[in-house]
């Protein structure tokens, strides 16, 4: 008895139905995935660097998106949920919904058990394809580490790591700073009492 044959869809197909779902989904290569609901800890940090970026960004050319906003990356056919994305000048969406965005300039994702293989391997060799990007940010939700990836003119890409609360790191591409501090703020005190 063989394997059940695995049924694919298109594109289109998967996009008429997640925009009617309650549920978010990933799309690739015909296949679609379930993204699972996030940590405490997940939330409070998304809190604190969303509202860190909205502060640092009001009234500039770059501007943070939380994920809800899905991004399609046409080389490869993914359409999947950033965390956080910043998208630098005007948005370019894929169709009149306006849902769907193809150009962010910097992705930060939120680590956690169930993502963090997946968002450090697969998914950061599916987002290097999209031209614009020129910052990839990884932020763990289960222990202090911020993680950057910042593409070089030859394409490239230079790793940096952020281990303890005292350190800082920029975001080039806004020419903005932050202290890791800022991005665990209360995190550890809810993680303790649990």
């Amino acid at each position: 008895m063989g394997l059940p044959e695995i049924q694919l869809v298109t594109a289109e197909e998967y996009l008429r139905a997640e925009r009617e779902a309650l549920n978010k989904h990933e799309y690739y290569r015909g296949q679609i995935f379930a993204m699972s609901g996030a940590s405490l800890p997940h939330n409070i940090i998304f809190k604190n660097t969303f509202l860190n970026l909205g502060i640092k960004l009001k009234g500039k050319k770059c501007q943070p998106f939380g994920s809800d906003l899905r991004i399609h990356i046409p080389e490869n056919s993914l359409y999947t949920y950033p965390d956080i994305s910043i998208i630098c000048g005007k948005p370019e969406t894929t169709d009149d919904t306006k849902d769907t965005i193809t150009n962010p300039s910097v992705i930060i994702e939120i680590l956690s058990k169930s993502t963090r293989d997946y968002d450090k391997g697969q998914k950061f060799t599916l987002y290097r394809d999209i031209t614009t990007l020129k910052e990839y940010i990884l932020i763990d939700s289960e222990t202090v580490s911020v993680e950057t990836l910042t593409r070089n003119d030859d394409r490239s890409w230079t790793f940096r790591e952020y281990r303890l609360l005292g350190d800082t790191f920029d975001i080039e591409t806004i020419g903005e700073s932050f202290s890791v501090s800022e991005l665990y703020f209360e995190v550890f005190d809810v993680t303790q009492t649990q």
